[in-house]
C-alpha cells in the first residue's frame, strides 16, 4: 500500500486525477472506446481526455488495442482498461473441497485449482489455502504478490470486530482466535474474508441467475445450509454478520446440536442420506439419492419429496420476512431443482399465499468463487487506481 498523500480536490493535480478516474471509469463501463467517444460521453475536452489517456497508459492502467476502420474520416485509436494491471484471487473453503481461482482486472479467470480439504486444524487449513493460492498464481505465470486483493469464502459468521469466524463447526479449529490474522499474514494484504453463502449470492447476482433481480435470496443446501440476501444490489449482512444463517431456524425436535442448528440438521446432505437409509436404500451420498430418484426409484422419490417440503418451509419463512422477488437454489442438494421444484411448490401452496419465483443457480459449484472474484474486482480496481496514480 502506498503512503503517498493523495492530491487535494480543486488543485490542478486533484483535477488531473479526477479526469483520469472519469476516463478509466468510462472505459470500464464500455469495455473500449476512442478519445472522441470518451470526450463526448464524459463531457471533457479532447485535449483533457488525451492527457488522461497518456497518464493512464504510462502507469499501465489502459492500453491501445488498435484503430477504428469503419466510417468516414480519419481512424482513431481505441483504448481499453489494461486487464494485466492487477489480479484478484478468490478462494472457496468448503468442508469437502477447497477451490481457488485467479482473475485479471478484466474479470477473465486465468487459472483455477481445486483439491480435497484434508485439513484437521486451523493452522493446517491456513497452510493448505496458502499453498493452493501459490499454485494457482504459478499456473497463471505470476507471483502471488501480484494478486492485489484476495477474497476468501468461508462457512460461518465473520466477526470483523474480533477478527474471528463463528458458527463454523464443520471446519475443525476454524473458530479459534487468530485465524483471520493468520490468513492475512500468510497471503499478504489485502485479504477479505466473507461468508460463502453471501459470496454465492453475489456471484449469482453479477454473473448468474439473479442478474436482473433487485431483491433476492440465494439458498445453498449441501453439507451445510446457508443463505445470502441481496437488497438493491448490496449484500445484507445484518447487525452482526449473521443475516442468512438459516441453518439455525427452529425446526422439529429440540434435540439437535445447537451449534449446528435444527434446520441444518434436518435438511443438509447428511439428512438426505439418513432418510434414504431409513427406507432401505444403500446410497452413500445425497448425489446418489437424487440419481436414484431420477431413475424412478419410489423410495428415493419419497426422500426427495421430504427434502422439498423442508426447503419449502425455508422459502415460506424467508418470504414472510424479506419478500424476495426471486429465490435462487444452489449447493449439492439445492441445485437439484428439476426434482425439487414441483413438490416444493405443492408444499408452498399449503403454507403461504406468498410465492416468489424459484430457480436453480446457474453457476454450480463455482458460485462462491464467482462471488469472490466479483467482490475482489470491485476492491482491486479502486485500489490499483489509488496506488498507481
Amino acid at each position: 500500500m502506498s503512503d503517498r498523500k493523495p492530491p487535494e480536490v480543486g488543485t490542478p493535480a486533484g483535477m488531473r486525477v479526477l479526469n483520469q478516474r472519469a476516463v478509466l471509469d468510462l472505459l470500464r463501463r464500455l469495455g473500449a472506446a476512442t478519445r472522441p467517444q470518451i470526450a463526448k460521453d464524459t463531457g471533457l475536452s479532447k485535449p483533457t481526455v488525451g492527457q488522461a489517456l497518456v497518464d493512464l497508459e504510462r502507469h499501465g492502467l489502459v492500453r491501445p488495442i488498435g484503430r477504428t476502420t469503419a466510417g468516414p474520416g480519419r481512424s482513431a485509436m481505441v483504448y481499453e482498461p489494461n486487464p494485466a494491471a492487477g489480479y484478484v484471487l478468490g478462494v472457496d473453503i468448503g468442508r469437502e473441497r477447497i477451490r481457488a481461482a485467479l482473475a485479471d482486472l478484466g474479470g477473465a479467470v486465468v487459472a483455477r485449482v481445486d483439491e480435497r480439504n484434508r485439513s484437521r486444524s486451523a493452522a493446517a487449513l491456513v497452510r493448505t489455502v496458502t499453498d493452493l493460492a501459490a499454485r494457482t498464481a504459478a499456473d497463471a505465470g505470476i507471483a502471488l504478490t501480484d494478486a492485489v486483493v484476495k477474497v476468501i469464502g468461508s462457512p460461518g459468521v465473520i466477526d470483523r470486530r474480533t477478527r474471528v469466524v463463528r458458527h463454523a463447526p464443520q471446519l475443525p479449529g476454524w473458530e479459534s482466535d487468530g485465524v483471520l490474522d493468520g490468513l492475512e499474514a500468510a497471503l499478504g494484504p489485502v485479504v477479505l474474508v466473507e461468508n460463502d453463502a453471501n459470496l454465492a449470492a453475489l456471484g449469482e447476482h453479477v454473473y448468474g441467475a439473479a442478474r436482473d433481480a433487485r431483491v433476492f435470496v440465494c439458498a445453498t443446501v449441501g453439507t451445510g445450509v446457508g443463505m445470502g440476501i441481496v437488497v438493491d444490489g448490496v449484500l445484507f449482512r445484518g447487525a452482526h454478520g449473521a443475516a442468512g444463517e438459516v441453518g439455525f431456524l427452529p425446526f422439529g425436535p429440540s434435540g439437535s446440536d445447537v451449534r449446528r442448528g435444527q434446520f441444518e440438521d434436518a435438511t443438509s446432505a447428511g439428512s438426505v442420506v439418513a432418510a434414504a437409509r431409513e427406507r432401505g436404500l444403500t446410497a452413500r451420498t445425497a448425489r446418489e439419492v437424487f440419481s436414484q430418484a431420477r431413475s424412478g426409484d419410489a423410495r428415493a422419490l419419497e426422500v426427495v419429496r421430504l427434502e422439498a417440503e423442508r426447503i419449502a418451509f425455508l422459502v415460506a419463512a424467508v418470504t414472510a420476512v424479506i419478500d424476495p422477488e426471486l429465490v435462487v437454489l444452489g449447493g449439492g442438494v439445492g441445485s437439484n431443482v428439476d426434482l425439487l421444484l414441483e413438490p416444493m411448490e405443492a408444499a408452498l401452496r399449503t403454507m403461504t399465499p406468498l410465492a416468489p419465483r424459484i430457480v436453480a443457480g446457474s453457476l454450480g459449484d463455482g458460485a462462491v468463487l464467482s462471488g469472490a472474484i466479483a467482490m475482489g474486482l470491485e476492491a482491486a480496481r479502486e485500489l490499483v487506481f489509488e496506488v498507481t496514480l
